[in-house]
């Protein structure tokens, strides 16, 4: 959309910015015609605290600690959330039925092309709706996307995709098989475990390589990484859906089939765009699954996160819902056709 501003100046020299400003100013665009979508069909913006008790229990997202000092002088840990899910979860239960958020949430560990240590995610919810209208309302965003920025398709790093077409929608185990050749569900109990040792045998077998303490996840990351992701959303949006169980640990199970979850995540141009799940509502079934993440996430890094009670307790109250997140920053790169995250961003972390 314009030319790649030098990269030797600060995102504030003037002539840098200057270059940037027609990027951001889509980006605004793109920011109020959404809100407008959502207004119009009766969503509630929602404003979650960005600072939390707990900031999310996934094994491979990693949080900012801070110490929050009270009147008495005395500490304790808080963070800066990963994902504001918790919090509309509880708004959910509170009686809330439809909701989105513009957040700013942090993520440690996290600086690339396409990673900001922080950035503005899109969150929305739907009380009593199956998750495959959160499909719709993607593919309807990635449209209003490309008309506010002007363009017929969307683009990153030599690829397109046309947001006007028609979405593809394929299961993992179809895209395993497409594109790895890997039969997935062959190394997938009927009760949602998993055999290392399978998924290895099939990595073999497609010559795709495996380390040698890989586990089933590792290994399924790797796969998905290296043959997957990569032709995904070429010429028009996916939508990766009914994720193995073992990887959705906040979905609830696809009726009839405890192998797979509920959850699908957007591609463009080879790009995640968003993750979505008919929510989990069960307290000691995630109370189970967030354990099972934290000690996996001790054995890989050394540390854990407490666990949000009153986020456990809410779920009990909660409606049955579908809820995604989307990285609106990430929109709006493919929409402008910009290569990097902090040339969307107004004032880039430092």
């Amino acid at each position: 959309m314009t030319n790649a501003p030098d990269p030797s100046a600060r995102w504030w020299d003037a002539s840098r910015h200057a270059d940037r400003r027609p990027v951001l100013l889509a980006r605004n665009r793109i920011q109020a015609a959404l809100r407008a979508w959502l207004a119009a069909r009766d969503f509630v913006e929602v404003d979650p605290a960005g600072l939390q008790v707990s900031p999310g229990n996934e094994a491979h997202l990693h949080a900012f600690a801070t110490t929050a000092i009270g009147n008495d002088g005395q500490g304790r840990t808080m963070y800066l959330h990963t994902s504001p899910e918790f919090a509309m979860k509880k708004l959910l239960a509170a009686g809330e039925r439809r909701i989105h958020a513009f957040s700013h949430v942090w993520r440690n560990r996290e600086r690339g092309a396409l990673h900001s240590p922080e950035f503005t995610m899109l969150e929305w919810y739907r009380a009593g709706e199956d998750y495959g209208v959160l499909m719709e309302d993607c593919a309807a965003f990635l449209r209003i996307a490309a008309q506010e920025a002007g363009v017929g398709l969307l683009r990153h790093g030599g690829r397109t995709c046309d947001p006007f077409a028609g979405p593809e929608r394929l299961s993992v185990a179809e895209a395993f098989g497409r594109h790895a050749g890997i039969d997935l569900l062959a190394t997938i109990r009927a009760d949602g475990t998993t055999d290392a040792g399978l998924l290895r045998a099939e990595m073999e077998r497609a010559g795709v390589r495996a380390g040698a303490d890989d586990t089933w996840s590792d290994m399924l990351s790797r796969v998905l990484s290296e043959r997957v992701e990569p032709r995904l959303g070429l010429g028009r949006m996916t939508f990766l859906d009914r994720y193995p169980a073992a990887e959705a640990a906040l979905a609830r199970p696809v009726p009839g089939d405890a192998r797979l979850a509920e959850r699908f995540e957007l591609y463009a141009c080879g790009v995640e765009l968003a993750n979505g799940f008919g929510e989990l509502t069960n307290p000691a079934e995630q109370r189970r699954r967030f354990a099972l993440e934290m000690d996996e996430k001790h054995r890989v890094y050394g540390e854990r996160y407490p666990l949000d009670e009153d986020f456990l307790a809410a779920l009990a109250h909660m409606p049955p819902a579908s809820g995604i997140a989307m990285g609106f920053d990430r929109l709006v790169m493919l929409a402008t056709a910009t290569p990097r995250i902090d040339d969307v961003l107004w004032a880039p972390a430092g």
